[in-house]
């Protein structure tokens, strides 16, 4: 049954993570009804799974959404069986930590490496997810045209980046210095680095230009997102730059940008002088 599920999701063009959670979420399914047969399953039997999570698991909204996704998928699109409406907690509309533009400029020039600085640089000056940076190849930066591609982003699409031209020099001058020629602008002898060692290298340096936030590489992505929305930039463009398929998810941004917000005078300015 797992085996026709994967075949499914890699003929649907589902990215390796989302596979590898699907399978994950399944198997842990099956245990949980002892190895009851598929064909068997019940709506009751994922409402009765999904319950054990949230009560005995703790698991949050955001996992048990997943979880869902999961059985639903291998249920009803793979083995065509009717589940009814399947209820899980409604996820929290966080608002992203966003950085204000001094905090990047330190947390950029508090780098203590080439590759390090650059590897921010590029997370935050063309709003890349950090699998899409670490995965970027040289070939597919046009420095000359200002622009890069992202190959196979979410959801299997190409999509065009900005390069900015503090980014372009940047990265001249580190293919000129860099001690491994490797197809990859992050990588090394074993190939491109790992998304924890990128999260590393950012959290390491947040500490380092004492940053109390909690910054992680896809912070960069909203401050990237923020300050372009800030500046005056149509939101329609950073939906394209981001790679949204839907506008919802980039009017998130609306909700953090606070530079036009601060400009409105409260209504007690001037009412008790």
């Amino acid at each position: 049954m797992l085996k026709k599920l994967e075949t499914e999701l890699k003929l649907r063009g589902y990215s390796r993570q989302t596979i590898k959670a699907y399978l994950y979420h399944n198997r842990n399914f099956l245990q949980h009804l002892n190895n009851k047969e598929p064909i068997d399953v019940t709506e009751d039997d994922l409402k009765g799974y999904i319950a054990h999570l949230l009560a005995e698991k703790g698991h949050s909204p955001a996992t048990l959404a997943l979880v869902k996704a999961a059985l639903k998928f291998q249920y009803e699109e793979v083995l065509g069986k009717s589940l009814g409406s399947l209820k899980t907690p409604k996820l929290a509309k966080k608002v992203p930590t966003v950085l204000s533009k001094d905090e990047v400029r330190r947390l950029i020039n508090s780098a203590r490496s080439t590759k390090s600085k650059l590897l921010m640089m590029m997370l935050y000056s063309s709003g890349l997810r950090v699998s899409e940076a670490i995965n970027l190849k040289v070939n597919d930066l046009e420095l000359d045209q200002k622009i890069g591609w992202v190959r196979k982003g979410k959801g299997s699409k190409d999509r065009l980046i900005i390069l900015s031209d503090t980014m372009i020099a940047g990265v001249k001058d580190y293919l000129q210095s860099r001690r491994h020629n490797t197809e990859y602008l992050f990588g090394s002898k074993n190939g491109p680095i790992t998304p924890r060692n990128a999260q590393k290298i950012i959290s390491n340096v947040a500490l380092q230009a004492g940053i109390s936030k909690k910054v992680t590489p896809h912070t960069l992505r909203h401050c990237f997102a923020t300050h372009l929305l800030e500046s005056g930039v149509d939101i329609r463009k950073i939906q394209e730059l981001l790679g949204h398929s839907n506008l919802q998810t980039t009017q998130i941004y609306t909700q953090v940008s606070s530079e036009e917000l601060k400009k409105v005078k409260s209504p007690l300015d001037g009412l008790l002088d």
